[in-house]
């Protein structure tokens, strides 16, 4: 089969389109022909060495997070799922390639009303928006949630699935961003290049800290007393933490495939929509990961394998 793989750390020149051998899935795993994936931040940084400490991968690596396709075959453990089966998955590794074996217990049937490219797009935003709102923030109808960063692939959909849960959704954004979001049902819309949003929140009930950087230690001063700031990009402020009385953590999603189904349902019921910003081909997968290293892209960016 064809994938794309690297053999040592680096920019994306590393990446390299090779043949090689079809995975033979383990007792708990699917065989799945992989129709889509997609670009995220943590493929560049497990590619640029970052994340040896905590996430190691050995060398040949085939990157990607992420799959839609085709059950080709099933482990002997595996119940849920039969060879043919339309299925969207979350995986640490190997989705850049033509098939993958997957984890059962990542792995959920495909939304009926969305193609592949669409529910692929979804994958590790629905798991990671879980993580954040539900399991970890426990949102409840009628709390305030800031969104950092809410028109990026994670925040588009975090924000459509705040919104399904009754939270006053807030999100910042620039450029044609701030606009999305809005469509997207956030009942305020802040550019934070024109606009300081610790003027314009107060007594927030969550923060989902998408973006980091300098801002991360501002989100203290908009939430209320008893609140949480949970950032899926960088470890918050523990001093800060205690000096405004809010618990802050730096959030690792735990991708299982209740929250794929949650997501599938919230799909189903037209609550969240997918966004694309572009379509490329796997052999176009180093210059699909320039793009979203440069940062500003709004939804995400699929790459196709046929």
């Amino acid at each position: 089969m064809k994938a794309i793989q690297y053999t040592s750390f680096g920019d994306s020149s590393v990446l390299k389109l090779n043949q090689v051998d079809k995975p033979i899935p383990k007792e708990d795993e699917v065989l799945i022909k992989v129709t889509a994936t997609t670009v995220n931040p943590l493929d560049m940084k497990i590619r640029e060495g970052h994340m040896q400490k905590t996430m190691p991968v050995e060398m040949p690596y085939i990157p990607g997070s992420d799959v839609a396709g085709i059950i080709e075959a099933i482990g002997n453990k595996v119940t849920r799922f039969k060879a043919g089966d339309d299925v969207f998955a979350t995986a640490s590794g190997g989705t850049y390639a033509e098939y993958v074996a997957a984890k059962e217990e990542r792995t959920a049937l495909k939304p009926a009303n969305l193609t592949a490219n669409e529910a692929v797009a979804l994958a590790v935003p629905l798991t990671t928006s879980n993580t954040v709102l539900i399991e970890l923030g426990q949102l409840q109808k009628g709390q305030k949630v800031l969104i950092q960063g809410a028109a990026g692939a994670v925040g588009s959909v975090m924000v459509q699935m705040a919104k399904a849960l009754g939270a006053y959704v807030i999100g910042t954004a620039s450029g044609e961003g701030v606009e999305l979001i809005k469509t997207l049902g956030a009942d305020e819309s802040i550019d934070y290049k024109t606009q300081d949003f610790t003027k314009l929140v107060k007594d927030a009930d969550l923060v989902a800290d998408l973006a980091g950087g300098p801002s991360q230690n501002k989100c203290f001063e908009v939430l209320k007393k008893g609140g949480k700031l949970l950032s899926i990009v960088m470890p918050p402020s523990a001093e800060l933490a205690g000096k405004y009385g809010v618990t802050a953590q730096f959030v690792f999603s735990n991708p299982v495939y209740t929250k794929l189904e949650y997501g599938k349902q919230l799909i189903e019921q037209g609550k969240i929509k997918p966004h694309i910003t572009k379509t490329m081909k796997l052999e176009e997968a180093a210059e699909a990961q320039d793009i979203v290293s440069v940062g500003g892209v709004n939804g995400k960016i699929v790459l196709e394998i046929n």
